[in-house]
C-alpha cells in the first residue's frame, strides 16, 4: 500500500512543473536564437566585407586651418 499513496502523492505533485517550464521556454528561445543567427549570419559577413572594400577604395582629404577644399 506504501507504493501505491507514494505513486498516488508523485503524480499530485506539481513543485517541478514550473521549472520544467521555464526549461523548455528557454530552450525554445535559444533554438530560435541559433536560427537567426544562421540565417543571418553569411550576409551580415558580405555586408561587412563590402563595407570594408568601399572603405579601401576611396579617398580622403585632410584640411587644415585655413585651408580650403576645392
Amino acid at each position: 500500500m506504501k507504493l501505491f499513496k507514494f505513486a498516488k502523492n508523485f503524480a499530485r505533485d506539481e513543485d517541478g512543473a514550473v521549472t520544467v517550464d521555464w526549461v523548455v521556454l528557454t530552450a525554445a528561445i535559444v533554438g530560435l536564437g541559433i536560427a537567426i543567427l544562421a540565417s543571418v549570419s553569411g550576409k551580415v559577413e558580405a555586408l561587412g566585407k563590402n563595407i570594408g572594400d568601399d572603405l579601401t577604395t576611396h579617398t580622403t582629404s585632410i584640411a587644415t586651418y585655413g585651408s580650403t577644399l576645392d
